[in-house]
């Protein structure tokens, strides 16, 4: 019997551990093809790695795998997952991609939290994003209705089946209510892109002339995660990684205003 072979980049050993170990000893089979014809083949874990490069360097020896399993949060990186999917989908298009991550379970919040609204619209444009990468299946990690090795089994059979794309559950309903909150953004001429109003007074801080390192101090964080903040936002924008631009950007959407700027003076 033919088996469809599995890989899987996660940062997390006790998930590598659980995932393949629970795929292999159930020894599953899935029906591939479409009604031209089909045949049942053996689904097969094969290799586990800690990070992107690490995966890449082991297709030097290894054939690439039928189905990568990528976490979508990497060593920290809040979207690491899709630096990873694009590098596979651009040198081996024929493996399908699937997002194994537990940041598209959004718990329902009232309408009128603006850290939720922001949620919303930052996990559609991710899930859009990871899609135009070449990603073809989200699923959940979390595990109340979302992780459980039948999911990942569920993804396989239907891509297998000739479906283009699969949500499970769970991801589905954070991907319902991600498009309300960006339809009433539409409708009420707000920018799509909502700041927390940390990441606003990041923006403001920026635009007055802080560096990075008094930015850290104003805001009680490490240099390390200004920066990171600062890549995130840079992202989301839509720019390059330039403090410049940011600010220019977000002066341009109206995230920040003028006004609100308080500048440093100039050292006479």
């Amino acid at each position: 019997m033919k088996t469809i072979r599995v890989m899987m980049v996660d940062d997390e050993p006790l998930i590598r551990k659980i995932v393949r170990q629970e795929m292999n000893s159930r020894a599953s089979e899935i029906e591939s093809g479409n009604e031209q014809g089909s045949q049942m083949r053996r689904v097969v874990m094969e290799e586990t790695f800690a990070d992107g490069p690490s995966f890449t360097a082991a297709l030097a020896t290894l054939p690439p795998p039928d189905y990568l399993l990528v976490d979508m949060e990497l060593h920290g990186e809040p979207t690491g997952g899709l630096t990873l999917t694009r590098r596979v989908h651009e040198h081996w298009p024929q493996v399908g991609i699937i997002i194994f991550s537990g940041r598209f379970d959004v718990p329902a919040s009232p309408l009128s939290d603006p850290d939720h609204r922001r949620r919303m619209v930052e996990v559609g444009h991710v899930i859009m994003e990871a899609l135009q990468l070449g990603a073809s299946a989200f699923v959940s990690k979390n595990a109340t209705g979302g992780f459980s090795v039948e999911n990942i089994l569920r993804a396989i059979e239907c891509l297998e089946r000739g479906e283009t794309c699969y949500f499970n559950y769970p991801v589905m309903l954070t991907i319902k209510e991600a498009a309300e909150c960006y339809f009433r953004l539409v409708q009420s001429g707000q920018p799509l892109l909502v700041l927390t109003p940390a990441e606003r007074e990041l923006l403001l801080l920026e635009a007055a002339g802080y560096t990075a390192s008094e930015i850290s101090l104003r805001l009680g964080e490490s240099d390390k995660a200004i920066q990171e903040h600062q890549r995130d936002l840079s992202r989301r924008l839509g720019i390059v990684n330039k403090s410049a631009s940011r600010v220019a950007k977000s002066l341009s959407l109206g995230l920040i205003n003028p006004s609100e700027i308080h500048f440093l003076p100039t050292n006479k």
